[in-house]
Formats: structure tokens, C-alpha cells, sequence
């Protein structure tokens, strides 16, 4: 018997060349992409740990300076002079070098200028940062200096009756305020006056979520008690997490 041997032949034909064509396209630009993705996150990761680091070396220096103003303050010279006045009374007039505690003015990167008004302390979420206050308040000088450290947002000078607000950015990891939507109330915040070296300690009693354009929660209104208000956004960062506590 004969065999007969029959070859089959593949026929590439245009609409094939076409679909392959289109498939490499879409092979290197999803390549492409998740390159970017990787970039963007390895970038956003660095700029986080930065920010950490240029918070801690603020808090550091701050709190240098504040024991060196401890020191400077202690140092006092007293000279007790004789005065004569009209009536031919002797008056003892004192003369001391007592520095006071200053602020001292910081520059960030992009010129804006701060002060570092105290720390924040949250030993439950193990939160320790500088608070910055902007000289000139404006959003852009806020969005820049919360790149740095959790910044004053409105209200009294710190550890004083009023609501002192508090905002920090949410990066949803252990740093800044991103472990501040986890407390509840009774848990302690405390507050640092570098002015004067003293502490004060808050308890939460409060915690909602507000739109972004909302600004009730910095409200004055405290019946004469000190008040500190914590603000940071949602996971989703679509609205705003409020923790709101008071003085012990």
C-alpha cells in the first residue's frame, strides 16, 4: 500500500500578522507600566523615610536648643547698685542677664518659615514628632511644611484654653498620623511646650470623620478648658479623621 504523506502548512495571513503585532505592543507597554508603578512606589517610599528622617533631626535640634535656653536661663548675674534719689533715700536697684526661652525661626526647602512650637507625644501608637507652626499660615505653606512634621493648623498658642488643632499626614503605614484613626477614647496625648519645657496630657473623647471642607472640629469654643484637636485623612483619603481630647 502507498502512503501518501500530507504536510500541512501553516498560512500566516494579514490579519494574523496584525493580532500578533498588537500582542507585543501590549506586552511591552504593560512591561512598561509596571515598571513605572514599581518607580513611583521604590520613590514614594524613599520620600516617606526622608520625611521621617528631616522630622526627627527638627525634633532633635529643638529639643537641644530648648536645653540649651534651660541652661542660659539658670545662669543669672544679680547686682544689687546703691541709688540715690532727690530726697537723699538710698534705693536698691537689681540688674539680672536672665535670657528668656525663644523660638527660634526655621526655613524649609521651598523658603517657607517656621517655628517648631513644641512635640507630641502619643505612647500608644508610638508617635513622637515636632509640631511646626508656619509663619504666614497660607495652604501651600501648610501642604509644604506637613511634608516635614505634623503642623499647627489653628487656635491659641500651645497648652493654653482654646482648641490648639493639630494636622498630619495620614501615609498609611507607622509613621506621622497614619496610626491616629486607631485610637479610642481614654487614650492619652501629650503635649510639649518647648517655651517653657512643660507637658500637658489630653485624653481622647472623641473621634468621627468629616468632608474635607469642613472645619468645624476647630471650633473655640471649649468652655474654658485646654483642648487639642488631631487631623488626618482616611485610608481612601476622601474625608477627614477627627480625634478630639482634653486635658486630664
Amino acid at each position: 500500500m502507498n502512503q501518501i504523506l500530507v504536510t500541512k502548512k501553516l498560512y500566516i495571513t494579514p490579519e494574523l500578522k496584525r493580532k500578533k503585532k498588537v500582542y507585543k505592543v501590549n506586552f511591552i507597554l504593560s512591561v512598561f507600566f509596571l515598571i513605572v508603578l514599581i518607580s513611583v512606589y521604590i520613590y514614594a517610599a524613599y520620600d516617606r523615610d526622608k520625611a521621617e528622617a528631616v522630622s526627627q533631626d527638627i525634633l532633635a535640634n529643638a529639643e537641644l536648643e530648648q536645653e540649651d535656653n534651660t541652661v542660659a536661663d539658670s545662669d543669672i548675674l544679680i547686682a544689687v547698685l546703691n541709688d540715690t534719689t532727690d530726697d537723699g533715700t538710698e534705693t536698691p536697684v537689681v540688674v539680672s542677664n536672665t535670657n528668656e526661652s525663644t523660638k527660634t525661626k526655621q526655613q524649609s526647602q521651598s523658603g517657607y518659615t517656621y517655628v517648631t512650637d513644641g512635640k507630641i507625644t502619643i505612647p500608644k501608637i508610638n508617635v513622637e514628632y515636632p509640631i511646626l507652626d508656619g509663619e504666614s499660615d497660607s495652604e501651600a505653606e501648610t501642604e509644604e511644611l506637613l511634608k516635614m512634621s505634623p503642623v499647627k493648623f489653628h487656635g491659641p498658642d500651645i497648652n493654653t484654653v482654646g482648641n490648639y488643632c493639630i494636622v498630619g499626614h495620614n501615609y498609611r503605614n507607622k509613621r506621622f498620623f497614619s496610626k491616629v484613626p486607631t485610637l479610642v477614647n481614654g487614650d492619652i496625648i501629650q503635649i510639649t511646650n518647648f517655651a517653657d519645657n512643660t507637658t500637658v496630657e489630653y485624653a481622647v473623647y472623641d473621634k468621627y470623620t468629616v468632608d474635607p471642607t469642613d472645619v468645624s472640629c476647630t471650633s473655640q469654643n471649649t468652655d474654658g478648658r485646654k483642648e487639642i484637636t488631631l487631623i488626618t485623612c482616611t485610608d481612601d483619603s476622601k474625608q477627614r479623621v477627627i480625634v478630639k481630647a482634653r486635658e486630664v
